[in-house]
């Protein structure tokens, strides 16, 4: 092993100094003697076979030898041989290679075709999860194709075109390989097939909830509630990577702090991706290339700000949207990768407005920003412009040693009241923080270890590598070629997150041909099993609640699973809750009082038509089926705070939820980065990734009155959330221990929320609401002062009554009035499939 010269692994860029030989042949007295023994010797197969391996031994010791093409192709060996985590040996030798066969969608395809190729010498090996070609002389790796379901080898030259052809398929190519004998092209493909199906066997079968990945075993596995523990976490991490590091974001924010408050630049992400750089590991950024027409994330800013940084990091966009044509989909997955051993998931991307703690605060100035502040910043500021608070902010808080805000510049941000701008000024505030308040942003996300983490990674790496060959800008070797380690080196870790515990993890993905060249929709059959399965309760929180299929507008059925659950609860006579958590409105720039707009609307449109309104719907149809009795079964909320900003004035805010989670039973857990929508669940669409967690280990509680076994890991996720939502932390006497009996759920959840809700109202006169059913009516309720506005103390004394955020999501908001944009708007030209 010593004597290979690189490892790909290790270093992405390796600085030596290196004199080109002047090509002529070694001289006699350079060369080892060749063996020559006694008769006796000679006579021994034994002594032959040391004298040969001396002498080999001795010629692989000159680097001439040891790094010519010729000998390494003499001892079926390559740099690549011997790499532990790459797994055994495998297959190596020559081989002739034809040009094409990639399945590209597309006008990208030109020049892939089959009907225009070529044939090359390459070296080809194979390894236990996948196998590569590359180039003699160089070592330079020239592809890679991982093994999957699609995965198949035929001999002959009816599937190959080729007399002595050897086919090896799998879901993104077809190559052809070239023999000098059909006895030879025989061998080639029994050889591959039996060790792909001997050491390959996980990767070429589909498994539970048609997955590419297998339910891997003592897992070690972590929940984060709120970017802040996430953000903590993920930024330990990436200070303890020794090889490789992969992100894949939908929106990445170089400048983005990972712990708060900032003190120095030391945990802002981009300084620590160049901190690694520097030290050799390879950084490797997968974007999603927005329509910049219509999204103003900025990828571009993103991907020179952080190639500038080292030549390191590498960053790839995807799709190109004409040579794809794809312009409706996005790439949303959320994932961070520590040398293929610790992987991050969920929905929290590393950008602006995502990290936020348990408290939810509204407002966020400088300690000594004082109210004579303010007021001189009321009669010189243009209300129009933030740029004057910025200004004054930074007079106030000159540098980050002295810094107390957890929010900078872009990171205050409130996205129903302005959407992001200028992200290439990512420290100038782009609202006014003295009048405005921030909007707090709760997700969930988690990290897994082990052999979970190398088929998350393995997901990265199908997407890098189909990056790599449908774009031509990444053919270079400057972009290199992925390869996934081997799973027999997995579980020795070289570190762990602290508080992990051990469970059964499975990764699940929704993907297509556009996206990694393979199609799963593993997550929508996770939570479709989970809602089915569940004995107890479902505990849903997402970004989207769009669901309940008709086969025109809407196909996926997570909406009809929980409609059969609460019915075969009710028939059985079963206590059974389902728990819906959701944003109180859509997360689009608009001003709500004045109706929000038609993208709020749409999607207000398709929310409501999964919950309550039209024959589709859940409540529609619980009510055909059982009456009110479905009070009894299902509730739908949101959530959110107050607070006061500098001048003293009382403001409300919704929290954003951002969550992609489901918990059912205290005993399964999705976390992940699909909403409930066709969108992230048909995998057609968006491209999403989630892990499903079962508990392995239990602890004895109250599950319904009974004794039951809850599970250690989504038990304490789901207490985390209750206590939160309704202020248990604050306010030991609420129980939220057992979510399933009468009395929690009407009396503490139900009540809870309905509470909230009307003082809110009382105070703030809150939008959404159901006092609020037509366009009309919405422009009356907005014109009257509000109780904080009018007596400010009495109001304080009202939100004394206050107890956590959860509030009743108002279901007849709006609900005389037709949703959907105008045929004769821009949102109107749309397809109905980017709302749903």
């Amino acid at each position: 092993m010593s004597l290979i010269p690189l490892n790909p692994l290790a270093r992405f860029v390796i600085t030596r100094t290196r004199v080109e030989p002047t090509r002529v042949e070694p001289t006699a007295a350079e060369m080892p003697p060749l063996p020559h023994g006694n008769d006796d010797s000679t006579r021994r197969a034994a002594s032959k076979q040391k004298q040969m391996e001396e002498y080999l031994n001795a010629l692989l010791a000159k680097s001439f030898y040891r790094n010519y093409h010729a000998m390494t192709e003499f001892l079926d060996v390559s740099q690549l041989s011997f790499i532990a985590d790459l797994g055994p040996k495998g297959l190596e030798g020559a081989i002739l290679k034809r040009s094409g066969g990639h399945r590209i969608q597309g006008f990208n395809c030109i020049g892939h075709h089959q009907m225009c190729y070529r044939w090359s010498k390459r070296w080809l090996v194979v390894k236990d999860s996948f196998l590569l070609y590359m180039k003699p002389e160089s070592g330079v790796i020239s592809f890679v194709l991982l093994f999957d379901p699609g995965f198949s080898i035929d001999v002959g030259k009816k599937s190959t075109e080729t007399k002595y052809g050897v086919r090896i398929e799998n879901y993104c190519r077809t190559l052809i390989l070239n023999c000098s004998s059909y006895r030879q092209a025989c061998w080639w493909g029994k050889e591959i097939g039996e060790l792909a199906a001997k050491r390959g066997k996980n990767f070429l079968e589909m498994h539970r909830f048609e997955s590419f990945a297998p339910v891997q075993e003592k897992t070690l596995a972590k929940w984060f509630v709120n970017g802040r523990g996430y953000f903590d976490a993920a930024a330990d991490a990436l200070m303890q990577a020794k090889e490789e590091i992969f992100i894949t974001d939908w929106w990445l924010s170089p400048e983005v702090h990972m712990k708060r408050p900032a003190k120095n630049d030391d945990f802002r992400l981009d300084i620590i991706l160049r901190k690694k750089a520097e030290e050799g590991v390879r950084v490797c950024v997968l974007l999603f290339k927005e329509v910049e027409l219509a999204l103003g994330i900025n990828s571009g800013y993103s991907k020179r700000a952080l190639m500038l940084m080292h030549p390191n990091i590498k960053v790839m966009r995807h799709p190109d949207h004409v040579s794809s044509i794809v312009f409706l989909w996005a790439h949303h997955e959320k994932m961070i990768v520590i040398d293929q051993s610790v992987t991050f998931l969920g929905g929290l991307d590393l950008a602006y407005g995502r990290w936020d703690n348990h408290d939810y605060q509204l407002t966020d100035l400088p300690p000594r920003f004082s109210a004579s502040q303010h007021a001189e910043q009321e009669s010189t500021i243009d209300p129009t412009s933030c740029n004057g608070v910025s200004q004054q902010l930074c007079a106030v808080c000159p540098n980050l040693e002295e810094n107390q805000q957890l929010w900078l510049g872009k990171d205050y941000s409130n996205l129903i009241l302005k959407d992001w701008v200028q992200l290439d000024k990512p420290f100038e505030d782009f609202i006014d923080r003295v009048r405005n308040p921030r909007m707090p942003w709760r997700d969930i996300g988690v990290v897994i270890h082990g052999k979970a983490a190398r088929d998350a990674a393995r997901h990265f790496i199908q997407r890098w590598n189909y990056t790599k060959t449908v774009k031509n800008k990444y053919k270079a070797t400057s972009f290199p070629y992925l390869l996934p380690k081997s799973h027999t080196t997995a579980d020795k870790l070289p570190f762990v997150i602290p508080g992990s515990q051990a469970a059964n993890v499975q990764v699940l993905r929704s993907v297509d041909r556009w996206s990694a060249g393979s199609a799963e929709c593993s997550i929508l059959h996770a939570y479709i099993a989970c809602i089915k399965e569940s004995q107890h309760y479902v505990y849903i929180e997402n970004q989207f609640f769009i669901s309940c299929a008709d086969g025109k507008t809407v196909h996926n059925e997570i909406g009809d699973a929980i409609v059969e659950r609460i019915l075969q609860a009710h028939s059985e006579g079963m206590n059974f809750r389902v728990f819906v958590v959701i944003p109180l409105l859509p997360g689009f720039e608009g001003d709500i009082s004045t109706g929000g707009g038609n993208s709020i609307q749409a999607i207000l449109h398709f929310t409501y038509r999964t919950i309550c309104r039209g024959e589709s719907s859940i409540l529609h149809r619980l009510k055909e089926q059982i009456g009110d009795a479905w009070k009894n079964y299902i509730s739908v909320c949101g959530l959110r705070t107050h607070g006061e900003l500098p001048g003293g004035s009382l403001v409300s805010e919704l929290i954003y939820i951002h969550s992609k989670m489901l918990i059912a039973d205290d005993r399964r857990v999705i976390i992940g980065s699909a909403n409930i929508n066709d969108r992230s669940m048909l995998g057609k669409r968006d491209s999403e990734l989630a892990v499903i967690v079962e508990d392995t280990e239990t602890v004895t509680v109250a599950m319904d009155g009974k004794e039951y076994q809850a599970g250690k890991f989504a038990r304490s996720l789901r207490l985390d959330c209750f206590r939160l939502l309704l202020g248990a932390n604050a306010d030991p006497s609420v129980d939220v221990m057992d979510p399933v009996t009468d009395t929690f759920f009407h009396e503490v959840w139900n009540k809870t929320a309905q509470s909230n809700a009307s003082i809110y109202d009382q105070v703030f006169r809150c939008l959404p609401s159901n006092a609020v059913q037509t366009h009309r009516a919405l422009k009356e309720y907005s014109a009257v002062s509000n109780l904080a506005t009018v007596s400010p103390e009495m109001a304080r004394e009202h939100l004394l009554q206050i107890r956590g955020h959860l509030v009743e999501f108002p279901l007849q908001f709006l609900c005389e009035e037709y949703l959907l944009p105008p045929l004769n708007s821009k949102e109107g030209m749309i397809p109905v499939e980017v709302w749903t």
